[in-house]
């Protein structure tokens, strides 16, 4: 049974997509791009501040999930520059602690609201 994961602790979803949804012992989160949730406005010029944000409304999903970053299994990031990688890799090594989910990072041509990065996840209860 599907059920729908919603938090004001993360942005809003602002299209017809759910912040997560949760099946079974899985969590599958939407991306989450650098907005803060309370604004609805891009948070920080460079890389380093947007994983941050990025990173923050994560955790808020997680959370309303009973979760943290130990649950997570699967993380994809997309970044408009993989000149940037180090730089987010910094921050999220913060975030995520051994062992550490399996990650694909894809360079793309562009990124919703201008942001230089989004990162989405798979977590697991088990």
């Amino acid at each position: 049974m599907k059920k729908v994961i919603a938090t004001t602790e993360a942005p809003a979803a602002v299209g017809p997509y759910s912040q997560a949804i949760a099946v079974g012992d899985f969590l599958f989160a939407a991306g989450q791009i650098p907005l803060d949730p309370s604004t609805g406005e891009i948070v920080g010029a460079d890389v380093t501040a947007q994983t941050e944000r990025v990173c923050q409304n994560i955790a808020a999903v997680l959370k309303a999930n009973g979760m943290t970053f130990t649950n997570v299994v699967k993380t994809t990031v997309f970044l408009v520059d993989l000149a940037n990688f180090a730089a987010m890799n910094a921050v999220y090594s913060k975030y995520f602690s051994e062992p550490f989910p399996a990650r694909s990072t894809i360079q793309v041509a562009g990124l919703p609201r201008g942001s230089q990065v989004e990162i989405e996840i798979i977590a697991s209860a088990a």
